[in-house]
């Protein structure tokens, strides 16, 4: 895909490496070169002269000089520091300053590396964090603590074929994101990813009581809103359940009787003022888009007051998407917020029916065609065609090979295996990883 360029592990290494997300580096012209004659004690006058003549003042004169040099100097060095202060203030959404990280806490290890393209290896550093010990992992996703007695899918780290992903302190970034508001908007991947980033800051949280809900919500996926929040650090990492995207309505006036809903194409999902001021937004959808989920429920597209009996789920994803493009550069302030979008995540399935799960114990070595998929294409081919920079998580590729690393029978309902969703810990922490790799540092697709 020429012209469009790949954007897109948490670690509890004390040690951290980083190259920045956006590389500006500030350039100050050079200042003028002194003339010297402006240095001599009398313009036109011979030095020579007054030397020979009155050594006394050529000394003094030299003492003056060399005054103003300083001065000089020191207005010239004010100005830089001034300037440099105000392009940090003004310009936040421009620097990784925003979110409070210096520039030299990142090396260039990843400059030019398309963090997209490598492989899984294993690492017996990891899993990052314990779901027994996260009171905000759902149950469902928490394979261990539901049985499942081989720990091989938890060791797998993913590593970018000419770099590694940067390692951090989640203390540090905990730091960076106080104050701050993160937002995940999507379906039930999303959530999943959302839960993993709180279980890996939590790690590094002393006090486990100063982090909740703020409703006093237990996380489930019956509810639109769930928000936790770290109160020693004051920001909030919410999630909106928005499966679509768009608005989901009632029967329009004289539908045929198999329609029992619509998705309006052309308007977006009608909580989405609840995702404006945000610091981070990270929208996500597609696995609810299939004839299971729409036609077979009754479940059609409309735009407008026309009803699309006949439209294709793929064109309707589309137009979807298109709506969520124009509201984000009518609605999104951004020098305020980073807007990013996550791909499709490709599940596992051993047959058409979703019926047949098969967890294997190792990943795939080949992703057998599940690298690419139509509603991820959909979503380069939007967001390339946008007004403002998108950064896109172009996770489908690197998720493609681990049929490990669903939830299989181990989830709350044994009686209903899922080879859709994710173990956690497990792959949703590697989203994350690139997450913040993409935010620090200019590593994946940006489309514009």
């Amino acid at each position: 895909m020429s012209g469009i360029e790949i954007m897109s592990s948490y670690r509890k290494s004390k040690s951290l490496n980083r190259s920045s997300s956006i590389n500006k580096t500030i350039l100050f012209g050079r200042s003028k070169s002194f003339n010297r004659s402006t240095l001599s004690p009398l313009n036109g006058g011979s030095p020579k002269a007054l030397s020979a003549a009155s050594p006394r003042p050529n000394r003094l004169s030299c003492v003056s000089q060399w005054s103003r040099m300083l001065i000089v100097i020191g207005l010239f060095v004010s100005f830089i520091i001034f300037f440099a202060g105000g392009y940090i203030y003004v310009l936040p959404s421009l620097s990784p300053e925003f979110l409070g990280y210096s520039l030299s806490v990142f090396n260039n290890s990843m400059v030019g590396c398309d963090i997209f393209n490598g492989s899984w290896v294993l690492d017996d550093a990891y899993p990052l964090y314990n779901a027994s010990e996260c009171p905000f992992a759902e149950q469902g996703f928490n394979c261990l603590g539901n049985g499942r007695s081989d720990n091989d899918y938890l060791k797998w780290r993913w590593k970018p074929k000419h770099c590694d992903l940067p390692r951090f302190d989640e203390y540090s970034i905990l730091e960076r994101f106080r104050n701050k508001r993160i937002v995940f908007v999507g379906d039930s991947m999303s959530r999943t990813q959302w839960e993993s980033l709180i279980c890996l800051l939590m790690t590094r949280v002393e006090d486990k009581k100063s982090v909740y809900e703020v409703n006093g919500n237990n996380i489930t996926k019956r509810i639109r809103f769930l928000g936790v929040r770290f109160s020693s650090f004051n920001f909030t990492i919410e999630f909106f359940r928005s499966v679509f995207l768009v608005q989901h309505g009632l029967i329009p006036r004289h539908a045929p009787r198999r329609v029992t809903s619509t998705l309006k194409l052309d308007k977006l999902d009608n909580i989405s003022n609840e995702w404006l001021h945000a610091d981070i937004l990270i929208f996500n959808t597609g696995q609810w888009w299939v004839p299971g989920k729409l036609f077979q429920v009754g479940c059609y597209f409309q735009v407008g007051n026309s009803l699309k009996l006949g439209m294709s789920i793929h064109t309707a994803f589309r137009l979807a998407l298109g709506t969520w493009a124009a509201w984000v550069e009518r609605s999104i302030d951004t020098n305020k917020t980073r807007v990013f979008f996550r791909t499709f995540e490709p599940s596992h399935w051993s047959d058409q029916s979703h019926r047949l799960c098969n967890v294997t114990q190792n990943p795939m070595t080949e992703p057998i065609g599940r690298e690419h998929h139509v509603f991820s294409d959909s979503v380069l081919e939007v967001i390339k065609n946008m007004k403002i920079p998108i950064t896109v998580l172009n996770i489908t590729s690197l998720s493609s090979f681990r049929s490990d690393a669903h939830v299989g029978q181990w989830n709350d309902n044994q009686s209903a295996p899922d080879c859709a969703h994710w173990c956690l810990p497990g792959v949703p922490d590697v989203w994350n990883e690139i997450f913040f790799s993409c935010l620090f540092h200019d590593c994946g697709l940006h489309l514009q």
